[in-house]
């Protein structure tokens, strides 16, 4: 069964610009700039024939012009448990079209409901259980600061996984252009 999900790759200039992030906080596994990207949507582990029915859903993805996604600082998810480092993506009403998009064709093909809010953002680390909330503050507040990063997407990329704890190598499976 593959594990797939639907996301926005980062581009090369803003990936080597997100790495300038990565260092010198604790319990951090650093993710492969070359694997930076926005999650639409996570499908998980599916069967092959509906990650077949998957790719025929998104190739009937709607006509848009492409988007500019920015990212705008740094975050982190878990409060208490941190569990994850992110740089944040602000808020777009077209990235939140593309995704409700997402949402409704691969549960047209099969797939659950996604029971999260979608919070979009690059995952820059994951974090063991030793990167306790006080490292993790005293990383945020020494961490260069954070100049806004734009770029253009004009596609959706279907990826999958290797079965691990998360965090890649990701393999593009598919792209699906906006055009």
């Amino acid at each position: 069964m593959p594990r797939l999900f639907t996301g926005l790759a980062v581009p090369p200039a803003v990936a080597d610009a997100l790495k300038g992030f990565q260092g010198g906080l604790p319990g951090a596994r650093w993710i492969e700039p070359g694997d930076f990207h926005v999650t639409l949507r996570f499908l998980g582990d599916v069967e092959v024939t509906v990650a077949d029915d998957v790719v025929e859903a998104l190739a009937e993805m709607r006509v848009r012009p492409p988007l500019t996604v920015t990212l705008d600082g740094l975050g982190i998810f878990g409060g208490d448990k941190p569990r994850a480092l992110y740089a944040a993506v602000v808020a777009d009403p077209a990235l939140t079209d593309l995704q409700a998009e997402q949402e409704r064709l691969v549960r047209r093909a099969g797939v659950e409901p996604e029971r999260r809010k979608f919070t979009p953002h690059v995952t820059l680390a994951r974090l063991r259980r030793d990167a306790t909330p006080e490292a993790t503050a005293m990383y945020l507040s020494q961490a260069p600061v954070f100049a806004p990063l734009a770029f253009a997407v004009d596609r959706v990329t279907l990826f999958s996984a290797r079965d691990s704890t998360g965090g890649g190598p990701y393999v593009a499976e598919a792209d699906f252009p906006f055009a």
